[in-house]
């Protein structure tokens, strides 16, 4: 399991390197790239890309003080499709269900109130 912010770095390198294919990228680049909220220093992004390696998420091949070239594993864009399943179930699960039988009796009781209210005004005027 990795934190949200590992999971915001993996997602810019995945989009960054299509296809599992090495690329260079700067670690400046990754930083505006992340939204400002979740800003960080080169240092942390740095230890970031050490952790995802670790995971064995990303593969490095070198790195030169700001400078990484790396790819995203298979596994990386597993752990990154996984997650999006997750909140769609939530999403289904929330849809409320339509009871037939409720929709039914609450259309014969209005019916029914109608006709009645009709009926008794029609025997007042009479």
């Amino acid at each position: 399991m990795i934190d949200l912010k590992s999971k915001l770095v993996l997602s810019i390198l995945a989009k960054e390197c299509p296809d599992g294919s090495y690329k260079i990228i700067e670690i400046p680049d990754i930083i505006m790239a992340i939204p400002r909220r979740y800003r960080m220093d080169s240092d942390a992004v740095k230890n970031i890309l050490v952790h995802l390696e670790r995971q064995e998420l990303v593969s490095v091949k070198y790195d030169d003080d700001d400078v990484f070239c790396l790819a995203v594993l298979p596994y990386g864009y597993e752990v990154l499709e996984n997650e999006k399943p997750k909140n769609f179930k939530k999403i289904k699960e929330k849809q409320p269900k339509i009871n037939f039988l409720t929709v039914f009796l609450c259309f014969l009781a209005s019916f029914l109130g109608s006709f009645l209210s009709s009926l008794i005004c029609w025997l007042l005027l009479k």
